[in-house]
């Protein structure tokens, strides 16, 4: 081996140090980014030469060293249980977030919900039957049904309005899928150019990475790797992104909750009709909250509007069909209480026909104008064993165990992202201390390498200039 060799040796070992400090450098810097992923050197030591001429029979070392790559320490593995984990947790908290806002919208138990609401109507027929036909228990009774009758379609509508934002933040859902789709194909352009030309893609990949989550707790999704370090991206099975290129997605179904339409759905932008099945995120939870009533089984919105429409039909049908029977103190008959359009939503057109005491039956058909039996027997109504009364706390039953239902699922889910992603970071997040370590191993490496190559050239300087000098 040359004695030049050795400075050779040196050197490179000086940039391989060097290397690991930058590195070490880059790693603190970004400590705190999110979604950075942590680096590391790969070395590899560089071999004898194969011995030839006179040196052949003689032992040589190696030739120092070979910075090999900046390797990312990131575990495809555990990035697909955190895209997965993702897309359920955001499944989990679009449902539970819009299930417990019906809940509230119910107001239940409380003295602005329908519950209290039946239990003031109830009261002011009793106080009518007891006073029939005059003025203060009339304008009590019409304000206890108008109050009623307001409460009900208050409650629908906020279903409707709930329905309408919903949809409009699935819009934007899908619009952000899609431009994040468009930055991982920007991604995958940048990445197999650096790559081909011998570079480091690792921040890119990680930005790459970020961008991909963001689809996963939207859209759910699958990731694709490719030889040429590109990534592709799955939804429903079908590619989101190939390479550099993109598809489209689209929001397509009714625009409110009662309009007409097919129900909503995420399709492809450029095959309308054909749609795609999220694989979990928040598109597939708004998705399933969007779905029209189905008897029980449809979108939860739609139902709660449904029970509120049963709700309304069920009070006016049971009132009407008592208030009917009886007569008012004038003696007409044949009376409805309440009514509602013939088309469109009973509880949003729920309303109190009577205006004053003599749209009121408040007696027994033939009993006389101060009897009150058929107000004594509407009083009564809301203690029946098929009451309005026992129709709404259903009701409130139903959704109240399906938002608890959805609230532990959520948590479930969200634990469950929680702990992919320390997973993940356990391995990939920077360590403060490891990283001090290493720059204090490379900065030791460093100054070591130049003792060396101050040694070798110390040799050096004896070999060339003092030679021959020895008796002089």
């Amino acid at each position: 081996m040359s004695t030049f060799g050795g400075l050779n040796t040196a050197y490179l070992g000086l940039t391989a140090a060097r290397q690991g400090i930058n590195v070490a450098g880059q790693n603190i810097a970004n400590a705190t980014t999110e979604g950075y992923t942590r680096q590391r050197l790969e070395q590899s030591a560089i071999g004898a030469p194969a011995p030839t001429g006179l040196a052949t029979g003689l032992l040589q070392p190696g030739q120092g060293v070979s910075v090999d790559a900046i390797a990312r320490l990131g575990n495809s593995f555990l990035d697909a249980g955190v895209r997965s984990s993702a897309a359920q947790a955001g499944y989990a908290s679009v449902r539970s977030g819009e299930l417990q806002r019906v809940e509230d919208s119910l107001q239940e138990p409380g003295e602005h919900g329908i519950t209290a609401a039946l239990q003031g109507f109830w009261a002011a027929w009793q106080g009518v039957s007891n006073h029939p036909g005059e003025a203060a228990p009339t304008a009590v009774l019409l304000q206890a049904a108008s109050s009623l009758a307001g409460t009900v379609s208050a409650g629908y509508r906020s279903l409707d309005a709930q329905w309408t934002r919903v949809r409009a933040e699935a819009d934007g859902n899908v619009k952000t899928v899609n431009d994040a789709a468009a930055q991982v194909a920007g991604y995958n352009a940048r990445i197999r150019q650096v790559l081909a030309g011998g570079g480091s893609a690792n921040e890119l990949v990680d930005a790459r990475n970020k961008a991909i989550e963001t689809i996963a707790s939207l859209a759910g999704g699958t990731v694709r790797d490719n030889a040429d370090g590109t990534a592709d991206v799955l939804v429903g099975g079908n590619a989101l992104v190939s390479g550099t290129s993109t598809r489209l997605l689209a929001l397509s179904g009714q625009a409110s909750m009662a309009g007409p339409g097919a129900a909503v759905q995420l399709e492809w932008a450029d095959r309308p009709g054909h749609p795609v099945g999220p694989d979990g995120g928040k598109l597939a939870g708004a998705i399933t909250l969007l779905a029209p009533a189905a008897g029980g089984s449809g979108g939860p919105i739609a139902e709660a509007a449904a029970s509120y429409d049963a709700f309304a039909t069920k009070l006016m049908t049971d009132v009407n069909a008592v208030h009917r029977a009886g007569q008012s103190t004038t003696g007409a008959g044949q009376l409805d209480f309440f009514a509602a359009a013939a088309t469109g939503s009973p509880a949003l057109t729920l309303r109190v026909v009577p205006v004053d005491a003599s749209g009121i039956a408040t007696g027994t058909a033939g009993a006389g104008a101060l009897d009150g039996g058929t107000a004594d027997a509407l009083a009564q109504l809301g203690a029946g064993a098929d009451s309005p009364d026992k129709a709404w706390t259903a009701v409130v039953t139903g959704i109240g165990a399906l938002s608890r239902s959805a609230q532990q699922h959520e948590q479930l889910a969200t634990a469950a992202r929680v702990s992919a992603a320390g997973q993940r970071d356990s391995g990939a997040a920077v360590s403060l201390d490891e990283e001090n370590i290493s720059l204090l191993s490379n900065q030791h490496a460093y100054q070591a390498a130049a003792r060396v190559m101050t040694a070798v050239d110390e040799a050096l300087d004896v070999l060339i200039n003092h030679t021959g000098l020895v008796g002089r």
